[in-house]
């Protein structure tokens, strides 16, 4: 357990919470932390599911300026790799990945939450990515996860600008995938978690990995990468015990051991 990120399982569901007051800012220790958190929920046979959450007050409100203010040009060559990789460990946890967001999700911020396969927004919540309006543009991810998630132009337009994107927008943009009560976001995204927690879970993974590098490839290619996908899954005893409980008993009653 990092100093300001914990990784907190219950039946089968992980809260990757970050908790560095007043707003988690994204300092390089609490990247590290982010990183190993999210490898360590990968890993886990326990976890079947995972939300991030920063708290009631906020999601993550950016990078940590006044370390960033410090760094020359070849301090930054040498962090960037590093802090890529501390977001792209979330993105790459073969489970289903939820976050959950009250207060300002920026910068960076925003940039973790695009690492999630869904994310449920406050009524009240802001996002965005002003880096511009510091002189740089989004560097762990935000030019192309942003772009793949709402299409170029509203990217650039949001990158552009560096403009603040509320709850009711981002939910018209396919930023957010659902917009509830503050009081409301963590159980929401818990919910969304929970129902993975009895599921076939190298199905899941199969179908995330299928998704994710499809995205990333020509519908040729993507297809290639579903059909291996889809009959690996032939070896599984969860594919074994799927069918025969839907032959036996009809559909959605089959219990899985997530092998």
């Amino acid at each position: 357990m990092g100093e300001f990120v914990r990784l907190e399982v219950a039946d089968a569901v992980a809260t990757l919470r970050l908790d560095r007051p007043k707003m988690n800012a994204l300092d390089s220790a609490m990247q590290a932390e982010i990183r190993a958190a999210a490898l360590e929920a990968a890993e886990r046979d326990d976890v079947r599911a995972v939300v991030l959450y920063g708290g009631e007050r906020a999601f993550a409100a950016g990078a940590d300026i006044k370390e960033m203010n410090a760094m020359s040009y070849a301090d930054m060559v040498a962090h960037s790799g590093a802090l890529q990789e501390s977001f792209t460990a979330v993105a790459q946890i073969p489970k289903p990945v939820v976050a959950a967001i009250t207060g300002y999700a920026l910068g960076g911020g925003l940039e973790l939450a695009l690492c999630a396969d869904t994310r449920v927004l406050a009524e009240d919540a802001k996002v965005g990515q002003p880096e511009i309006l510091l002189g740089i543009i989004p560097g762990a991810g935000g030019t192309q996860r942003l772009a793949r998630l709402v299409g170029p132009s509203r990217a650039k337009d949001i990158i552009f600008t560096g403009r603040f994107v509320d709850a009711d927008e981002a939910l018209s943009l396919g930023l957010a995938d659902a917009v509830v009560p503050a009081d409301d976001v963590y159980d929401t995204a818990h919910a969304w978690a929970s129902q993975f927690a009895d599921g076939p879970a190298l199905a899941l993974r199969a179908a995330k990995e299928a998704i994710d590098h499809g995205l990333d490839a020509d519908l040729s290619t993507g297809l290639e990468i579903e059909r291996l996908q889809f009959t690996g899954l032939f070896s599984t005893d969860d594919r074994a015990a799927g069918m025969a409980s839907f032959v036996q008993n009809g559909p959605g009653k089959a219990s899985f051991s997530g092998r």
